[in-house]
């Protein structure tokens, strides 16, 4: 079955839901979307920098582990992260909203306490993480993005009955 249309910036229903937005199972609600208007565009960045994290921890982890261990992990975890959140907002749903929305706030929490280490403490850090001072290598987006999923994740939420 075809997602139906959808109006731009607003979930939508996720295959498999009836036309009245009910699921087709009885007593499951309708997965709501995820990435309809603006939350595409959170995947797309949360996807490349999935992309970067993960393949900068991975060959800086294979040649260079032993320089700067804290930060090559680091930035492993950074590319976990938003491997996941990416999975999430894909996924839809409002078991995946939740997920999304914590791992996001610990998002948030990990660029921001890692942000502050290394503008505090630089010698813990000889190389720099994706989260180092607050993302400055990758224009401030994982600070920013987290931020910005935020916002996206909590407006999107269904009401509750």
């Amino acid at each position: 079955m075809a997602v139906p249309a959808e109006e731009p910036g607003k979930p939508g229903k996720i295959e498999g839901s009836g036309e009245s937005g009910e699921s087709e199972a009885p007593g499951k609600p309708a997965r709501t979307r995820l990435i309809s208007g603006p939350g595409m565009l959170l995947v797309w960045l949360y996807g490349v920098m999935v992309v970067g994290a993960v393949s900068r921890s991975a060959v800086q982890i294979a040649t260079e582990f032993d320089k700067a261990p804290l930060a090559y992990s680091l930035s492993a975890v950074a590319g976990l992260v938003y491997g996941f959140i990416t999975y999430s907002l894909v996924r839809g749903g409002e078991r995946a909203r939740r997920a999304a929305l914590v791992c996001c706030a610990a998002e948030l929490a990990g660029v921001l306490i890692v942000g502050t280490w290394t503008l505090a403490d630089p010698s813990a850090f000889p190389d720099a993480t994706v989260w180092s001072d607050y993302g400055m290598g990758y224009l401030f987006i994982p600070v920013l993005l987290p931020i910005t999923a935020l916002f996206w994740l909590r407006r999107g939420r269904t009401a509750v009955p």
